[in-house]
Formats: structure tokens, C-alpha cells, sequence
């Protein structure tokens, strides 16, 4: 375990670390269903005819003529860098799940409409629970980089990782489909789906039926899975990924409808990572019960010989995959900085020339407004915002001041006078929660216009009056390409009323390219600067300083 101050332990490391699965009845009845129907007909298959008859495979031979045989270089490599690659997805995958334990259907996120939830904790209706009350805790033992509250760092690892995952995939596909080898994984007759219902009633009654010497070729149930795996599950996860951005949802909101809404890519996003778990289980399983020293020559050798050479080459790999987790964790706690700094350098050039670029273009109507908005940041505590709330903020003034021609303070009524502006938009949660509400306020590009920033002003930085995590004034940061896009204002109303105190009252950023945390609530005052690394640490905002947060969260 990592030492940890007490501020920070109490953070990371939390008293309460208990971990419940929880489903809902339509859910669980659902799963039973999936699961029991297809053993069900196997058993009554084999209880009323016996076990269906397999008919030879050509590559149940061994040296038999038919298909591509061996495995080259490049198929060896691709499955160790893609067992690398997708273990480190789903550990980081996991920490990130962590931080909103909950996944649902709907895009409104109400407590209690979730499928399922990974914390024991019902939300309590007599207080404020914010999101990042509700985050639990997950061993490091299982995920990376473990603890609680660590999604930026797990982010980090999971954006880096994902890289390696697609460019891993190309290449192997490229190399399927430019030789003989997509003759082993993608099927060329329907009566492939028969053969591998009678392969998995053989298996669903307890019997290994004729296994074919893999290195020449694989039964149909083998296949299939092979094909489910790498043609519908690997791209599926990707577009999945994709429907969570926030500039491309709000972009072209009909892009997420294809998956059911934006929680429904999250939980399909989930529901892959579970098959993927299962192919890894039953893919090792039969590798073990089917010849293991023989398979292991098959992956790591390219022979088809029982030597032991490519089961101890073999573990020692494995035992490299495992040796990474170990190293990602050290580097997470002790370098987290350079590995933000790497990620940053990795994907931001990627996200600046594709997602950034996206103008926000909602088309949101007023009964698609969620009945529920999960509240989150930590309210303010300063007397002054107390004594300006119990006002209802007829004393506040907004301070713009900095790199500007014109610094001014504006009461929320003058700003008023600027025009206000009204969108119904999606709110995406780097912790993983949405919700639609309307926004009334004014344009950011109006206020821009008033102040006149300075030519060498390429910043704006937002600072609250309330707390970031670890103490301190909350602040973030938005470069002025981005605080002139569209729909981005300075929120003073909240559904057609005035802004709530919990939601952020009396003013909070709205910039629907990106991710919550760059919308500072309460905001006390704005400052136009040259640049971000001149604030803080130096990384954008308190988010990016002290939890590695993203500088440009466009998904």
C-alpha cells in the first residue's frame, strides 16, 4: 500500500471499503435468462437425442492439407501485445467505473433507476450526496491505479493504452486479410452456426468434444468466438468509447441514439468488458485442458512440437504482463505527473486537429430535461458567498479583469442586460453520470466582446468560491478558441428559474465540448491571461494540478 498523508488518505484510502454487486430484478431475470436458456436446450438436447454427432475437421488432423497453417511472427506478437494492452484497458477501466459506481439506460441518472451498482449505498434523500460521495473505493489488486478518486490517473492509463489496442488491432487485421490466416477466424459457410451449437452442447454436458490441432485450424464454436472477439466486441468497445465524448455526442447527438443513449454506450462499454473477461477465461481454460505445452509452442514458437520452450517463454510473458501492472501502479503514485504529461503529449495534438474542432449543436427538447441532476464539487464555506446567497446576490459583482482593455464588474442584473441566451444541453461527468437540463446566461463571446482582451491573451481562468479537493480556491481554464464556441455562457438561470446554490449559483461556466469539471461553479471572478502554466501547477486548473485531470476533456 502506498503511504499516504492524512488528507490525502482520507481521500484515497477511505474507512468505508466495502464492495456489493447489486442488480435490479429486470436485470438479474435477464441475465438467468441468457444464461440458463442456451445450457437448458443443450440438456434437454443431450437428455432426448444424446450428444450430437461432430462431423471431422479436416483440421483435426495434424500436417492435414486444408487452411492456413502455423502461426507467423506477426500473429505471435499481436496476441501478446494485445493480452497487454486489453488487461491494462480493463484495469484502468475499472477505476474509472469506480468513481460513479452505477450504470443505467436513461441519460437522466436518477438514483435508484440504475441496472446495476457496485456499492452497497443507496442515495440518502436528507442530505446533499454529490458524485464524488457516491465514488468507492477498488483494490489495486484489480485495477489501476486502484484506491478511490484516482480517474484522472486511470485515464491517463486507459487513453495511453487504448493507442497501443487500435494500432495492435490494425496491424493484425492487416495481416489477416493480406494472407491466408482470415481463413481461420471468419467463416465462409452458414453451417458454421450449426456445427458450433452441437460443439457447445458438448461442452454444456461436460464432454470435450474432438478437439482440432489449432495450429492448422479451429472448430466452429472456436471460430465464432474468435470472430465475435475481434470483429464485433474490439469495435464495438471503440465506438462505445466514443459515444461518451462530449463534443461528439453534443455534435451529433444521433450518433449516441444508435446505442441507446449516452448511459446505455456506457453500460454496453461495461457489458463488453465482461465479455471480454469471459473470452479470457474460457480462452485459457481450453487452452490448459486441450494441450497446454503443445498450445504454448503453437502462440509463442510458431511449432507444433510437445518441447516445454514455449510454455516457460510463455509464463515468462505472462509474468511480464503481470510485472506491468505492478510497474503502473509505482508509476501512478510516484510519477503521476509524467505520466499526465505523457498522456497529454500522446493524445491532446490528436483531440486539438478532430474532437476539438466540433462546434456543440444540441437539439435537446424540454421534456428530454432530466428529473434528477447529481450535484458534485464542494459547496462554498466562505462567509462572504453565505452572506451574498442569503442576499440572493443582489450584491454581487462579477470581476473581469487581466490581459483586457476594458476590466469591468458586472451584477448579475447588468449581465442580464447583455442578452440572455438559452440552450438544453447534455452534461457529461468525467466520474461517468449525465443529465439534460436548460441553461440561461449569458454568451461567453458577449462578455469577450466587452472586455476587448489583449492580443496576447490566450486564456481565461475561472475562479470559485469554493474548495477543490484538497483545499484551496477552485479555479479552471479555457482557451479563448473554446470560450467562443456556441453555447458556451455564464449561467445565472437553471431549467427556466434561477441557478440553484448547489448547482453552482450565482454564476457557473457552461462549455458543452468538454467535460464538467472545466464548468467552474460559483464563480467569484475572471481573469484573461497569456496562459495556463503561468496559474497553479501550471496544468490548467485545480483538477489538472492536484487529480491529473485532462487539460482538454473532449471525451
Amino acid at each position: 500500500m502506498i503511504r499516504f498523508d492524512d488528507a490525502h488518505r482520507a481521500v484515497f484510502y477511505p474507512e468505508d471499503r466495502r464492495f456489493r454487486i447489486w442488480m435490479s430484478g429486470r436485470a438479474l431475470i435477464v441475465l438467468i435468462l441468457l444464461v440458463l436458456m442456451p445450457l437448458s436446450a443443450a440438456w434437454i438436447q443431450h437428455a432426448a437425442v444424446g450428444l450430437p454427432h461432430l462431423a471431422p475437421s479436416p483440421a483435426s488432423v495434424s500436417g492435414a492439407p486444408a487452411g492456413p497453417h502455423g502461426f507467423p511472427f506477426w500473429i505471435r506478437w499481436s496476441h501478446f501485445f494485445n493480452l497487454f494492452f486489453i488487461f491494462m484497458l480493463m484495469r484502468s477501466g475499472l477505476s474509472i467505473l469506480m468513481d460513479h459506481p452505477r450504470l443505467y439506460w436513461n441519460d437522466h441518472c436518477t438514483p435508484g433507476t440504475e441496472w446495476i451498482r457496485f456499492t452497497p449505498l443507496r442515495v440518502p434523500k436528507d442530505r446533499i450526496w454529490t458524485a464524488k460521495d457516491d465514488a468507492r473505493y477498488l483494490s489495486p489488486l484489480v485495477s489501476t491505479p486502484g484506491y478511490r478518486h484516482t480517474i484522472g490517473v486511470a485515464r491517463s492509463w486507459h487513453f495511453i493504452s487504448v493507442y497501443g489496442f487500435v494500432l495492435t488491432g490494425i496491424f493484425f487485421v492487416g495481416g489477416l486479410f493480406t494472407s491466408e490466416q482470415w481463413r481461420r477466424l471468419v467463416p465462409t459457410s452458414p453451417t458454421v452456426l450449426f456445427d458450433a451449437w452441437n460443439t457447445f452442447v458438448q461442452y454444456a454436458n461436460f464432454h470435450l468434444p474432438p478437439e482440432p490441432n489449432g495450429f492448422y485450424g479451429y472448430n466452429a464454436l472456436q471460430q465464432l468466438a474468435y470472430f465475435a472477439t475481434i470483429f464485433i466486441m474490439a469495435p464495438l468497445a471503440i465506438l462505445t468509447g466514443m459515444a461518451m465524448s462530449p463534443a461528439l455526442v453534443n455534435r451529433w447527438p444521433g450518433y449516441v441514439k444508435l446505442f441507446g443513449g449516452r448511459q446505455a454506450a456506457r453500460s454496453i462499454h461495461f457489458l463488453n468488458l465482461i465479455g471480454f473477461i469471459c473470452f479470457v477465461i474460457v480462452h485459457v481454460t481450453l487452452v490448459v485442458l486441450t494441450g497446454f505445452r503443445r498450445n504454448m509452442n503453437h502462440i509463442v514458437l510458431g511449432t507444433d512440437n510437445l518441447r516445454p520452450t514455449g510454455m516457460i517463454l510463455g509464463l515468462m510473458g505472462i509474468g511480464v504482463v503481470v510485472l506491468s501492472w505492478i510497474v503502473a501502479h509505482h508509476v501512478s503514485w510516484r510519477f503521476p505527473r509524467g505520466l499526465q504529461h505523457a498522456q497529454k503529449a500522446l493524445t491532446q495534438p490528436v483531440k486539438l486537429i478532430t474532437l476539438d474542432r466540433l462546434t456543440p449543436s444540441e437539439r435537446y427538447t424540454k421534456d428530454q430535461m432530466s428529473p434528477y441532476f447529481w450535484p458534485n464539487g464542494k459547496m462554498p464555506t466562505r462567509e462572504d458567498w453565505k452572506q451574498l446567497a442569503e442576499g440572493k446576490f443582489r450584491d454581487y459583482r462579477l470581476r473581469v479583469s487581466g490581459l483586457v482593455e476594458n476590466p469591468v464588474e458586472l451584477s448579475l442584473e447588468q449581465l442580464r442586460t447583455l442578452g440572455t441566451e438559452e440552450n438544453i444541453t447534455m452534461h457529461h461527468c468525467i466520474q461517468g453520470w449525465s443529465g439534460i437540463a436548460q441553461w440561461g446566461g449569458v454568451s461567453l463571446r458577449r462578455l469577450i466582446e466587452l472586455v476587448r482582451p489583449l492580443p496576447y491573451a490566450r486564456a481565461i481562468a475561472f475562479y470559485s468560491f469554493g474548495e477543490s479537493l484538497f483545499g484551496g480556491a477552485y479555479y479552471n481554464t479555457q482557451t479563448l478558441y473554446d470560450a467562443l464556441k456556441p453555447e458556451c455562457v455564464l449561467a445565472f438561470d437553471m431549467n427556466g428559474a434561477p441557478l440553484p446554490l448547489v448547482y453552482g449559483a450565482p454564476l457557473r461556466l457552461r462549455v458543452e465540448n468538454q467535460l464538467g469539471y472545466k464548468m467552474v461553479k460559483w464563480i467569484e471572478r475572471i481573469e484573461f491571461v497569456e496562459s495556463e502554466k503561468l496559474l497553479g501547477d501550471g496544468e490548467g486548473g485545480s483538477n489538472e494540478d492536484h487529480e491529473y485531470f485532462d487539460l482538454l476533456p473532449n471525451i
